[in-house]
């Protein structure tokens, strides 16, 4: 997804961007049982209002707040710094049931959780203990890119300018695309490159001076993660809050593999949405064809041997994005090398095309299930289909084919980088 940016936009000089509250500590969750709970629970306080924040594109501000509270946003900080750990396989549930709900709120804290992983990847022990502390006090994390620039960008690639300044301050310049996550975050992190033209990730502070946050994302789907912009202007830069990605550079990590599963996640919760709208509209609302002989649409036959197909093909995505996330958490155990951070990307892309598939497979059976009366705008139903086509458009399911092709066929490991 990429912002107008580009195309020169910017905000009214009289509305500032909103700034997220200050960080407050937020709830200890114990348990994946727990994690599991909570965001049931969550989920269900979500749905009543989420038709009404995507047809007025009402950003989900408080639900934020109430998501960061809860305490999920701490979930996979290590437990040598005081975190829970938990595990991909629970940590995809969580990201699946939130989307079911609102997709929008799926998405948003997507690289909050990438960012962590990166992190446990490619951050020195010092700058683990900072940032990891700050997640599990309440910090929320943006990501201001990255720039693909006509090209495959590769996990470590630069998308900004980091220079020193004759008073000897370092200071970052350049505009970043597809900030998901960034308007209500505490910290922004991006790619750049340094004055040796090497890779480097930095970290500034949501509020630091010449940090500009451009709320103009307007898709038609997933109206309200606020994918906009980011324009850093001699924003400077302290040392510490640099991670010197060339020394990382031809490290294997599960980075990809990980911001990977959680966009399959969201897709998921987007088919399972569908079904259970579809499910409701059909039982309350649609009314049975003429020629069905039949008083009620869900008993007609066509009707029920449609949900029975439905299920099956959201069971199978499903249980793939799980066998995935349990080989993800396998690798994680040990020390990753180049295989397993391969077959990591593999595992993944299975779930990728199929949960992509069920995503906008479901979403638009809503509709057609559903009958004439489904289209009408006060219902919003069709805010799962948009959402399930702007999100997908993500990542090319046709290049996961490739990939997994590529992998059987020609034993090609795929490259690394965030989209693999």
């Amino acid at each position: 997804m990429t912002s107008a940016v580009a195309q020169g936009a910017a905000l009214p000089a009289d509305s500032p961007p909103r700034l997220p509250l200050p960080p407050s500590q937020p709830a200890q969750i114990r348990s994946e049982a727990e994690a599991l709970q909570v965001a049931a629970a969550l989920a269900e306080s979500f749905r009543g209002g989420a038709a009404r924040r995507d047809s007025e594109r009402l950003l989900p501000w408080d639900e934020i707040e109430r998501y960061t509270a809860s305490g999920l946003g701490g979930i996979t900080v290590p437990r040598s710094h005081g975190g829970l750990q938990a595990s991909w396989h629970t940590v995809v549930q969580v990201f699946a049931t939130i989307s079911a709900a609102d997709a929008s709120l799926g998405q948003i804290p997507q690289n909050h959780f990438a960012l962590v992983q990166n992190l446990r990847d490619t951050a020195s022990p010092a700058q683990q203990s900072r940032w990891f502390a700050d997640v599990l006090g309440g910090h929320r994390l943006g990501n201001a890119g990255p720039e693909r620039k006509g090209r495959a960008a590769q996990l470590s690639d630069a998308t900004a300018s980091l220079r020193r300044a004759a008073d000897g301050r370092l200071l970052v310049n350049g505009t970043r695309y597809y900030a998901t996550g960034s308007l209500f975050a505490h910290w922004v992190p991006f790619r750049a490159e340094d004055e040796a033209q090497r890779p480097v990730q930095v970290w500034v502070r949501r509020t630091v001076p010449g940090l500009q946050i451009i709320d103009n994302w307007n898709a038609f789907g997933q109206k309200t993660t606020a994918s906009g912009g980011v324009v850093l202007t001699d924003v400077e830069v302290e040392p510490r809050d640099v991670i010197a990605l060339h020394d990382l550079k031809d490290r294997p990590t599960l980075s990809g593999p990980v911001s990977q599963i959680l966009q399959a996640a969201i897709d998921m919760g987007i088919a399972q949405g569908a079904f259970d709208e579809a499910r409701q509209f059909v039982r309350d609302k649609t009314r049975a064809w003429v020629h069905s002989g039949v008083e009620h649409a869900w008993q007609d036959p066509y009707i029920i041997q449609e949900f029975g197909q439905l299920q099956v093909e959201l069971d199978a995505a499903r249980e793939v994005l799980l066998d995935a996330a349990q080989q993800l958490d396998a690798f994680a155990a040990q020390p990753v090398t180049d295989e397993s951070s391969a077959e990591a990307s593999v595992a993944v892309a299975r779930a990728k095309i199929l949960t992509t598939e069920a995503a906008l497979n479901a979403s638009e059976r809503l509709l057609e299930l559903g009958g004439t009366s489904s289209a009408r705008a006060g219902y919003n139903l069709d805010r799962y289909w948009r959402n399930a086509r702007v999100h997908t458009l993500h990542d090319p399911v046709r290049w996961k084919y490739h990939l997994l092709g590529n992998y059987l066929l020609n034993g090609r490991a795929p490259r690394r980088h965030q989209w693999n």
